[in-house]
């Protein structure tokens, strides 16, 4: 290959590197914040948070296309201004959820204005060991005002709630295969490395009366345009990342990439089996725009209680909490985001 051939094949995947991020960040866009329909104003504010992170995606392939900055780093996010961890911080303060949350040793500065670099570390370090997926799921819900939204720190809390008493919430559990989503939903996945649920198992185990703590995670559907729907997470690859997922022509999704418990593990000699979004999708929480009971995140009060055990401690623990023990093959572990 000559110099000046390399130099163009360079420019070429340069271009279409930058080309795809600036896709990716408009394609999110085009909600309103101030809107008065509930679906417009979560997906604006997920979209916005998404552009704030310089508009990392996942693409229909399920590869990586752009990573800037990460959760714990001091780097500024788009604004030029908010350190990314200090970003997450604020999701946590202003999401709903307990704080100071379990975990966050007493020491912590979580506000960046300690002249001490060890307290600010010690927060740092929270948001590195602590899952927060469900809670910036729960900041766009309050920033959003979403009637009914019960904030909280795990993403089983409000699946649960959308499959047990639809009637109090604004979410009604759906299946991701039959179900045609909408912007403002949740796609939800479990994230159990020893066992794969699948809609049907994922159904049985919500109905036992132990069903208490899964670790899952869900995505924000933000848009849904020229066949694909775009949904926006928190926590993805240490982040707010977007995950691109083609719709069939009636509006599905169209073969939804799951895990099936025996497939080949990824790596370089074996690419074919390295999708990020091969998942155990279980569930769709449907928005229900109708819903017009009490926005009970935006009242004062006390909020669901938090996991009595963790998976990954910060110390001193606080009074209270124990580590969760290991389970048994099989079983969902006893945390989780």
């Amino acid at each position: 290959m000559t110099m000046r051939r390399g130099l163009r094949m360079g420019l070429v995947l340069l271009t279409g590197l930058t080309g795809g991020r600036a896709m990716a960040a408009e394609a999110c866009g085009g909600g309103d914040s101030a809107a008065t329909d509930t679906a417009s104003r979560i997906a604006a504010i997920a979209c916005a948070e998404h552009v704030l992170w310089y508009a990392p995606f996942i693409d229909t392939n399920g590869r990586l296309a752009s990573m800037r900055v990460a959760e714990a780093e001091t780097l500024r996010l788009r604004d030029g201004a908010t350190p990314a961890w200090r970003r997450v911080a604020e999701y946590w303060q202003g999401s709903g959820v307990r704080w100071p949350a379990d975990g966050l040793a007493a020491e912590a500065d979580c506000q960046g204005t300690s002249n001490l670099p060890a307290r600010i570390a010690l927060c740092r370090t929270f948001l590195v060991d602590t899952p927060w997926s469900a809670v910036f799921v729960s900041y766009v819900m309050r920033r959003a005002g979403v009637p009914g939204f019960q904030a909280s720190a795990r993403h089983v809390d409000y699946v649960r709630d959308a499959g047990r008493q639809p009637a109090i919430g604004p979410y009604r559990l759906a299946d991701p295969d039959a179900a045609i989503p909408a912007v403002g939903d949740l796609l939800c996945y479990a994230r159990v490395p020893s066992q794969v649920f699948g809609t049907a198992g994922f159904r049985q185990w919500l109905g036992r009366p132990f069903s208490d703590a899964l670790a899952m995670h869900c995505d924000i559907v933000a848009s849904i345009t020229g066949g694909q729907a775009r949904l926006v997470g928190g926590n993805v690859l240490q982040g707010v990342t977007m995950r691109i997922l083609p719709l069939n022509r009636t509006g599905r999704f169209w073969s939804l990439p799951r895990r099936t418990g025996g497939e080949a593990a990824c790596s370089p000699d074996n690419a074919a089996a390295c999708h990020l979004s091969r998942q155990d999708w279980v569930a769709l929480l449907k928005l229900d725009p109708t819903a017009s009971v009490p926005a009970m995140s935006l009242l004062p009060g006390p909020v669901r209680p938090a996991a009595s055990c963790c998976e990954v401690c910060a110390l001193p623990m606080p009074e209270g909490m124990r580590r969760c023990p290991t389970p048994s093959p099989g079983e969902p572990p006893a945390g989780g985001g």
